[in-house]
């Protein structure tokens, strides 16, 4: 994942598709070459081979960054289940499956075609083959290039090549417009990004190298947790006196804990920190944060506006 826990499982199943003519019929021939146009097709993603038939029309996806791709590639329709944490976009069809323990009764109780996941967990890859449904592997991306990449690859899955360059290629203007568009400080600007606590006073972070660290390091800001990351995990666990000590120019903190502004100011010695003292603190939504779909552009945003108020000051 994208993201600061445990990778995130996306499962996207989708059924071939079976067309009938009907004879002498000229509209129903044209529908029919169009549906099946660039099919069958193979794609290699995540070290698996998919052969997808035909164009997909019973799709499971149990990963919410792969739901929101499918429904803004335009294949929702396509879409008959999602898992339990695919609550977006809102028309979704939610169930109690899960992407974390993928289960393969529960998964062709659907009469699934493809199935779409971030990870191979418990051989469910394997599994689905053994039931003759291809599986599309849609790893956590390393960088935003991937995200882009991610979009098309759906697209291309789901018959919906062209919608799914038409995504990608107005995310990526949309975010290079939003980068070039915050005027580079004279001064370096430091930032700590916080995605919660271990219980014991001390707070995990990321580093430059992860995918939401790349977010940052597009406006030029300085990670504090870099230092801290000897072994190049990527998501180091900070303590209380590092945070003081780098004194970052600016704070970012996810929605799912329930930190405030106000909460954050109050811990002991934060107010010593520069970010609380000028009140430089930006909240960003917890699925903004972890997902690298088409929403990707409003962690943008955020951090965009973050940046400018901060330069500005």
């Amino acid at each position: 994942m994208f993201g600061n826990r445990a990778s995130l499982t996306t499962l996207l199943v989708a059924g071939a598709l079976a067309v009938a003519a009907c004879a002498g019929q000229a509209a129903d021939t044209t529908s029919t070459a169009t549906q099946t146009a660039g099919f069958p097709v193979t794609i290699e993603s995540g070290g698996v081979s998919a052969t997808i038939e035909a164009i997909p029309t019973a799709i499971v996806s149990l990963s919410p960054t792969a739901t929101e791709m499918l429904f803004a590639v335009g294949a929702g329709d396509q879409v008959v289940a999602v898992d339990e944490y695919s609550y977006y976009p809102p028309e979704a069809p939610v169930t109690d499956l899960s992407g974390f323990t993928p289960n393969l009764e529960a998964i062709a109780a659907f009469e699934p075609d493809l199935v779409v996941v971030s990870d191979d967990l418990d051989g469910i890859v394997s599994a689905l083959a053994g039931v003759g449904v291809p599986t599309l592997v849609l790893p956590a991306v390393g960088d935003v290039a991937g995200a882009y990449e991610q979009v098309r690859i759906v697209g291309k899955a789901t018959g919906h090549t062209d919608e799914a360059e038409q995504v990608a290629s107005s995310m990526e203007g949309r975010i290079d417009a939003l980068v070039a568009g915050v005027d580079a400080s004279d001064e370096a600007v430091t930032y700590y990004h916080e995605l919660g606590s271990d219980g014991g006073g001390s707070f995990y972070s990321v580093t430059s190298s992860t995918f939401i660290g790349e977010v940052f390091g597009a406006f030029g800001l300085e990670n504090i947790a870099d230092p801290a990351d000897a072994d190049g995990f990527g998501y180091p666990v900070l303590s209380v006196e590092f945070i003081i000590e780098a004194d970052p120019d600016l704070i970012f903190y996810t929605s799912c804990c329930g930190d405030t502004p106000e909460s954050i100011s109050a811990r002991p010695g934060w107010d010593s920190i520069s970010a609380v003292r000028s009140g430089a603190l930006a909240e960003l939504d917890d699925d903004l944060a972890s997902r690298w779909g088409p929403r990707l552009v409003q962690f943008f945003e955020v951090v965009a506006a973050a940046v400018e108020e901060q330069t500005e000051g």
